[in-house]
């Protein structure tokens, strides 16, 4: 995600982009919900047959997850990935609204008793989600439903005023939003789970020299090693989360068993090998639901050496934005190896705490 200079004014399209979502905020919460539904589906269609860069990722994404689906099973599998997208953003645009009941209702989740155990014994902890169904949802619930504040990063957005929005908005629902500055979130992140905290944390994507290279669906991506840091360096619980949709209205979500800390190795090795297991678990989560990874961006490794005059990794996941790596040409199908495969990388830094941006907004969306 960019960052953005102290006294830079935003641009037109910063401008565009903060006001489409400021009238999303505004006008979609008001429709009947059947209304709202069937425009997102809509709007997910368009976008869909469009086949912008932001889509063609997402296939291309997609094409690892299911290395033998036919060019036509693929192209459903992200039709259906754009749809459960637009639901995402639809839902969040109209839960500000939702009755602690209408939460309640909107949301099955299996295992919770490994979260309700972990904060009974006093003891700190971590949920770690991939960019799976409705993350905000989920956080909804554990703040209405369950009754306990939680702690989360997000990194700032351009422009100001956008993350303004999406800080208010999380804060709203319950959360406690800390802007992503290096050890300052990290130490606040570990007083809140040495205090017997919770901290949720999006941790299936990290471009940046101190991700964790980790195994994923048989080739090498980065991911976060805030995560796993900090349940070493606090001896909180580290549950990985997985979440999906389906038929109904009611999303689902799974508490994986815990991420233990190994009994032996370096801060560095146990930091891969923590990051490892979360990746599997997400893989796991991923690879029942693939619709429902909202992965719009390069991941891969492989997908961000440059080509030719093409720049390498700069984009960030910034809503609305459309890095120039984004031209890059879609992934071919990979063999599947599983979930894991060779052993991870070890981490490049040793503190770095995982973020939890926005979801990126497809570049073709009008």
């Amino acid at each position: 995600m960019s960052g953005v200079p102290g006294n830079a004014k935003p641009g037109p399209k910063d401008r565009l982009s903060d006001g489409l979502y400021g009238l999303g905020w505004a006008a979609v919460k008001k429709l009947p919900e059947p209304a709202a539904r069937a425009l997102f589906r809509t709007l997910a269609d368009q976008v869909w047959k469009r086949r912008g860069k932001s889509v063609l990722r997402l296939e291309s994404n997609l094409a690892r997850v299911v290395p033998d689906a036919s060019p036509a099973a693929l192209a459903a599998l992200s039709k259906a990935g754009m749809r459960s997208y637009m639901r995402y953003w639809m839902e969040s645009f109209r839960l500000p609204t939702w009755t602690p009941e209408r939460i309640k209702a909107s949301i099955d989740v299996t295992d919770a008793h490994r979260l309700t155990e972990g904060l009974d014994a006093g003891r700190g902890v971590i949920l770690a989600l991939p960019h799976l169904g409705n993350w905000d949802l989920a956080g909804a619930w554990v703040t209405t439903d369950l009754k306990v504040p939680f702690t989360t990063v997000a990194e700032r957005l351009k422009p100001e005023s956008l993350y303004d929005r999406f800080v208010a908005y999380r804060e709203g629902l319950g959360m406690e939003v800390l802007a992503h500055n290096g050890g300052t979130a990290f130490g606040t992140l570990a007083r809140r789970l040495r205090e017997g905290g919770l901290v949720c944390l999006v941790a299936d994507r990290d471009l940046s020299a101190s991700g964790v290279e980790v195994t994923f669906f048989g080739d090498t991506a980065r991911m976060p090693a805030g995560p796993a840091l900090l349940a070493q360096q606090t001896g909180a619980l580290l549950l990985p989360v997985t979440l999906s949709y389906d038929d109904t209205p009611v999303m689902k979500a799974r508490i994986h068993p815990a991420v233990e800390v190994p009994g032996s190795g370096d801060r560095g090795e146990k930091t891969s090998s923590m990051t490892q297991a979360l990746a599997d678990a997400f893989a796991l989560g991923i690879a029942e639901h693939p619709e429902d990874w909202h992965m719009l961006q390069r991941l891969w490794l492989s997908d961000l050496e440059p080509r030719g005059d093409t720049p390498g990794p700069s984009d960030r996941g910034m809503p609305g934005s459309r890095g120039p790596s984004d031209d890059l040409p879609r992934a071919r199908p990979r063999p599947a190896t599983g979930p894991s495969g060779a052993p991870a990388g070890r981490p490049r830094s040793a503190l770095t705490p995982s973020s939890a941006p926005a979801p990126h907004v497809p570049d073709t969306a009008p």
